[in-house]
């Protein structure tokens, strides 16, 4: 990963790539200190601490505890990535745009888009209501009426719309996803801050330098957890008929034909089945806290066996990742489909007929997939709970959601960066060979 880096960082136009994506973040995390006018970020940091407010500021880089005026960022574009993608599979419009090339790519990327500033509405126009309707969410010299709430659903939109623009330049001047960038760059600017408070605990021996050790040691076996599964992938041989052919009179030779495969990822979901968990176990908690006067039966009942942490609410978080991973990956990865495309290529598996067979056999191998990724993202979101509770770590925002994404987008940014160097080698072989043969002649 380093010599890739550094070899990089010797090319002119590479060096000039990176440099590029690195002062568009500065941008990012400079706007990420603006707050958002008519807020009071001291007392709103309080209130999302836990649950889906928590893994929201956790993936904005904190914008949303301090309501920043990127606070949302790139979130309501991931939704409408999410529900897009999901509606590929089963509206025939978004079907044929997804088949039609680069052209059908611009498209949908365009109603992504679209659909992100609209749901960025939405979300600003729900969180805006919710910090003026508790008055201590409120900056001095503020009123909690229609014009505050205009101020901040303005502010969001824009800087919604701004941070797709940055994100869309990284990708196409800069190296790697902007977008995931963007998500990266705001966990990664957590850490010194929690690393520092985590050296206060120490200083105050608070905690010992062996539940230190021990926590550190848990994070680094994480990622390398991480590393091996989100690499790990079971490759399915396909084979492309040979065709015959041949000069009319002449004799028949075989053209074509070449044997490949098709690679299964163990965890295809990615992290989409943590956040719904979280969104739908988030639902209980708000229910209680809005009925906590009225039915205080309820609201004992959640805060005894749904709190974030509790042993019924990690049984259930992972019940919850466990039928969101079957239902996404059922949705992205169709077997039928993937039959008809190797038969309509000319493409066979070895050993299994075409057609139902050919799905059956692709659909038992996604579903073995399936229980071992459920399985690890389980285990990812559940570690990082029970070891913050028996080391006493809890200024250290350990979560295996925010490693996943960090591997995982620093993996394909350096697949994409060893990628430029091949191509710029190549070239430079390219070259080198047409002088010399020019030199020959």
């Amino acid at each position: 990963m380093l010599r890739a880096f550094r070899d990089a960082f010797r090319i002119p136009d590479l060096r000039r790539k990176i440099v590029f994506t690195l002062l568009l973040l500065a941008v990012y995390r400079l706007g990420s200190t603006i707050p958002t006018p008519g807020v009071n970020t001291a007392a709103l940091q309080q209130a999302t601490s836990g649950g889906l407010f928590g893994l929201i500021s956790l993936i904005s880089g904190g914008n949303l505890s301090q309501f920043s005026i990127f606070a949302l960022g790139v979130l309501p574009y991931i939704t409408a990535s999410i529900v897009i993608q999901l509606l590929t599979t089963t509206v025939p419009t978004l079907e044929k745009l997804s088949k039609e090339g680069e052209e059908g790519r611009k498209r949908i990327n365009q109603y992504t888009r679209y659909a992100a500033v609209g749901l960025g509405t939405l979300q600003a126009l729900f969180f805006s209501l919710y910090i003026t309707s508790n008055p201590a969410f409120i900056a001095v010299g503020w009123a909690p009426g229609l014009f505050t709430v205009l101020v901040m659903v303005l502010t969001q939109v824009a800087g919604i719309a701004f941070t797709l623009w940055i994100g869309e330049r990284m990708t196409e001047v800069g190296v790697g996803n902007g977008i995931s960038l963007i998500i990266t760059a705001g966990i990664i600017a957590n850490y010194p801050r929690e690393i520092a408070a985590t050296g206060e605990l120490f200083r105050t021996e608070q905690v010992s330098l062996l539940q230190i050790l021990a926590f550190v040691a848990v994070i680094l076996v994480t990622i390398a957890g991480i590393v091996y599964v989100y690499q790990g992938e079971r490759r399915v041989p396909v084979t492309y008929a040979r065709a015959r052919g041949g000069a009319p009179g002449g004799a028949a030779r075989n053209l074509g034909g070449q044997a490949t495969w098709l690679p299964i990822k163990v965890n295809q979901a990615g992290v989409i089945p943590v956040i719904f968990a979280s969104a739908m176990l988030i639902i209980p908690n708000l229910i209680g806290s809005a009925t906590a006067t009225r039915a205080p039966g309820v609201n004992a009942f959640i805060q005894t066996y749904l709190t974030v942490g509790s042993p019924w609410y990690l049984v259930l978080e992972g019940l919850l990742i466990f039928g969101f991973t079957y239902l996404y990956n059922s949705v992205q990865f169709d077997p039928r489909r993937i039959s008809e495309q190797l038969r309509e290529a000319g493409g066979f598996i070895p050993g299994v007929r075409p057609g139902v067979p050919t799905a059956e056999y692709l659909g038992g191998i996604s579903g073995r997939l399936s229980l071992w990724g459920a399985i690890f993202l389980v285990i990812l979101t559940v570690v990082p709970q029970v070891v913050q509770r028996l080391t006493g770590i809890t200024t250290f925002q350990f979560s295996g959601t925010g490693l996943l994404i960090i591997v995982g987008v620093a993996l394909e940014t350096l697949k994409q960066l060893e990628a430029q160097l091949t191509v710029r080698r190549y070239d430079g072989f390219i070259s080198k060979g047409r002088i010399r043969g020019r030199l020959n002649n």
